[in-house]
């Protein structure tokens, strides 16, 4: 751990308590209607953009998500792979078709909206992958612009932020259950660490599932980015400007999620019965510490003031791809019928 990542992560950390602490306060029908993670997103953004979060915090908010992900690892030990593979074909088809629908339906909207094409590519990977890591390891390929790149992020976050937040409360008030919530969710929402975040806002058996459909969604990134690229150069570049493959594949390698193997690891041991129930419940419960942690993280890294350059346009396209997104995932999970 470098030294320079403490200050931040101690600010994390008196987020979160806060956040905990904050949630038993409100009760309502013998309920805490105010879920700790929910908490440390709202608490994060407020500290961060009423000008609270010192300098020497900078370095260890922009590296949340290292903790996050150490969050991410443990709960894998919570995943029994015998329980999730019984719907493993019906699971990896609604990724796939909800991911394809995606990419096309934004890449048209984009075009309809008269956006740059390699702002419209880096949308539609955002949106159907896995957030501004599928937008950082695709730009480099199309040769985007650092402005396209930015605007892309900004968006992606935005709705994502949006989705943590209201995709929970919008799944309560329609009953849905934790199984197919956490299907949602890992379908849906754009990145790891806010599909993370809605998954155990609703449940925690919500967010097991969510963790484990999103970091098997992760494993399309490579693929996908590297024939996105492919398409994006034969349609649009000449053959001196397009990248080799070599380079792809580098750019792919730095962005690819490597910590989905220490999960599946975990959820392996598990599987094979290496843990006692003790022993999944502590890594458990600190892997949900780690993850509430990381969702102060979120909030400290919502800067409001880096949405005002982006523009209606890429606003507009980013929040119609959304809506089309859980649409379609909605609408295959309903179809299939393989949850309860």
């Amino acid at each position: 751990m470098k030294r320079e990542f403490l200050p931040g992560w101690l600010l994390m950390l008196a987020l979160s308590v806060a956040a905990i602490y904050g949630s038993k306060i409100v009760e309502v029908g013998g309920k805490h209607p105010l879920e700790a993670p929910v908490l440390a997103i709202v608490f994060g953004m407020l500290v961060r953009n009423l000008g609270f979060a010192p300098e020497i915090c900078r370095p260890g908010i922009k590296a949340f998500e290292k903790i996050l992900i150490a969050g991410i690892v443990l709960v894998g030990a919570s995943l029994d792979f015998n329980l999730f593979m019984a719907q493993g074909v019906e699971i990896l088809s609604i990724i796939t078709v909800t991911m394809l629908v995606g990419l096309i339906s934004i890449v048209v909207l984009a075009r309809l909206f008269a956006l740059p094409k390699a702002l419209g590519v880096l949308l539609a990977v955002g949106t159907t992958i896995c957030g501004g890591t599928a937008i950082a390891v695709t730009a480099p390929m199309i040769k985007a612009k650092e402005e396209e790149t930015s605007y892309a992020i900004g968006t992606i976050a935005l709705w994502g932020l949006v989705a943590i937040i209201a995709y929970p409360m919008i799944a309560r008030a329609l009953g849905v259950s934790d199984a197919t919530f956490g299907l949602f969710a890992g379908t849906s929402i754009h990145s790891t660490p806010q599909v993370v975040g809605a998954g155990f806002i609703f449940s925690d058996e919500a967010g097991k599932m969510a963790t484990a459909v999103k970091l098997v969604r992760n494993c399309f990134l490579a693929p996908m980015a590297f024939l996105v690229a492919i398409w994006y150069a034969g349609s649009n570049l000449t053959e001196a400007e397009t990248p080799d493959a070599a380079s792809r594949w580098n750019s792919v390698a730095k962005g690819f999620p490597w910590f989905l193997f220490g999960y599946f690891i975990m959820a392996g041991l598990n599987t094979a019965g290496y843990f006692t129930a003790e022993g999944i419940s502590g890594f458990s419960d600190a892997g949900k510490f780690l993850i509430l942690l990381g969702m102060a993280g979120i909030g400290l890294n919502t800067v409001f003031a880096t949405f005002k350059g982006i523009g209606l346009r890429p606003f507009i396209v980013g929040l119609i791809g959304s809506i089309i997104v859980a649409a379609a995932s909605a609408g295959l999970i309903s179809a299939f019928g393989s949850t309860s």
